[in-house]
């Protein structure tokens, strides 16, 4: 009897101590009244605080902003928390292309020549133009006799055309070219736009003209909005080829547009535009097809492309995402000397991070170089200390900052509600709005902040002009 009332009461205390622990959990996880708790100043982070709150936002938010003089931590709001950056991912692949590839750098599209064939060398120029391409088929048309192969030579990097983490539906927008060592025209075309009479299909021009791809024009002009329905032009990406076909309507009112599309397979795409220029300057080409050169064959026409300061200022300016993943591959050519590809580029540039700037590259994720991928995490810390990182190293500081979109004028954060003085990269995806930079004030110390915003549902419109409200708030403190 005594066994059983000891169990009994042992059974009772079990009950009691297990309650008393749900109660401990279920306390822990029960969220504050207060939206968002930030730390920092105390007069800035109550601003803030309120701002956000007023926003009635839906959505994950991390926001860090820290005096680059003093090392002042002004507001800190789920630093350590990792978010989905989007093409804030960048300004890695920015700052680990100027430290391992040297500002000097160039990209060098050359054209070799045997007794047999032409052979057009990709030296993995992201930003290599039509007229450049031509300038080149008008040297070698020079210098060639009739009837040779034309050969076009990628191998500088590896075949994979998407990053890792891509979703697999990314599709024929500009954002999701394909990644080629040999590259033209950002391996989009470009379809202008412009209304015909009203009944009649809209006025297609496609640049540049070729036989590479085809495409059926169905959208008409039209003068009222009656069964209206948008202009589409998509490009049969499920099967891998180049077929566009162009749908809906557009105003006879309307004015100009360009609409870009990327195409299948860039490398081929560029020989192909090649041996047509070749052909047009009275060459004529017996065969175009994928391979390395001739080790016999000599060079005879070299393009050089801009310097990489440049380069990157477009990549950061306009997030050209194929110019992103291209400075990824060619750093791990440049560090290994081997076929450049994702794994050993993005291994060199965490070395870079780790061991120059001093992140901790452990700790977050970078998986491709323009943040497409939804593999990719960071947070504002660390954010914020590659940022103090660039503005206390003077040899970068100025380099670096002339390669962001700022506010003021001639500035190219032309859509935001921002004071003048504000350096900074946006980032965008379904979902993820994320915006780092500086604040800059003649008057005043400057000021690095990193705002991270994940998991949102529909337009990134209020989202953005928090981040706005937020960052003028901070520039006036």
């Amino acid at each position: 009897m005594k066994n059983s009332i000891e169990f009994q009461n042992g059974i009772g205390f079990m009950i009691k101590k297990a309650f008393f622990i749900f109660l401990i959990f279920i306390y822990s996880c029960y969220a504050p009244p207060t939206m968002y708790v930030p730390s920092g100043s105390y007069n800035l982070s109550k601003s803030i605080n309120s701002i956000i709150n007023g926003s009635e936002i839906k959505t994950n938010i991390a926001v860090k902003a820290v005096n680059l003089i003093s090392g002042e931590i002004l507001i800190d709001l789920n630093s350590h928390s990792l978010f989905n950056p989007a093409s804030n991912n960048k300004l890695y692949t920015s700052i680990s292309a100027l430290g391992i590839l040297d500002t000097n750098f160039t990209f060098n599209t050359s054209v070799f020549s045997d007794t047999k064939a032409i052979y057009l060398v990709g030296g993995g120029d992201p930003d290599l133009t039509l007229e450049q391409l031509d300038s080149l088929a008008t040297i070698t048309a020079k210098k060639n006799s009739p009837g040779k192969r034309l050969v076009i030579d990628d191998s500088i990097l590896d075949t994979l055309v998407y990053g890792p983490g891509w979703m697999w539906d990314e599709g024929d927008e500009w954002y999701s070219a394909q990644i080629s060592g040999l590259s033209v025209n950002d391996n989009c075309i470009d379809f202008v736009v412009n209304p015909a009479d009203n009944g009649k299909l809209i006025d297609i021009q496609i640049l540049p003209q070729s036989d590479y791809y085809t495409f059926l024009n169905e959208a008409y002009t039209v003068n009222d909005t009656t069964n209206f329905k948008k202009l589409k032009i998509s490009r049969d990406w499920k099967n891998k080829n180049n077929n566009f076909l162009i749908t809906g309507s557009i105003m006879d009112t309307t004015s100009s547009d360009t609409i870009i599309r990327n195409v299948h397979d860039p490398t081929l795409f560029t020989g192909y535009l090649f041996k047509e220029m070749l052909q047009k300057k009275g060459l004529p080409i017996s065969a175009l097809e994928k391979g390395n050169r001739s080790s016999s064959s000599l060079k005879i026409a070299s393009h050089k492309s801009s310097s990489l300061i440049s380069i990157v200022e477009n990549l950061m300016v306009e997030s050209d995402n194929l110019t992103a993943e291209i400075l990824v591959k060619i750093i791990g050519h440049h560090t290994t000397g081997d076929q450049g590809n994702w794994k050993n580029g993005l291994h060199a540039m965490r070395l870079y991070l780790n061991d120059q700037v001093g992140l901790d590259t452990t700790n977050f994720s970078i998986s491709d170089g323009s943040g497409i991928s939804r593999y990719n995490y960071s947070s504002a810390s660390h954010f914020i200390d590659l940022l103090s990182w660039i503005y206390n190293t003077s040899n970068i500081r100025d380099i670096y900052l002339k390669t962001l979109s700022y506010t003021g004028e001639n500035g190219t954060l032309l859509d935001r509600n921002l004071p003048g003085g504000i350096y900074a990269k946006t980032g965008s995806l379904s979902g993820v709005s994320t915006f780092s930079g500086y604040i800059i004030h003649p008057l005043k110390d400057p000021i690095a902040f990193s705002i991270l915003m994940n998991g949102y549902k529909g337009s990134s419109f209020s989202f953005r002009a928090l981040q706005d409200k937020i960052v003028s708030q901070i520039a006036s403190f």
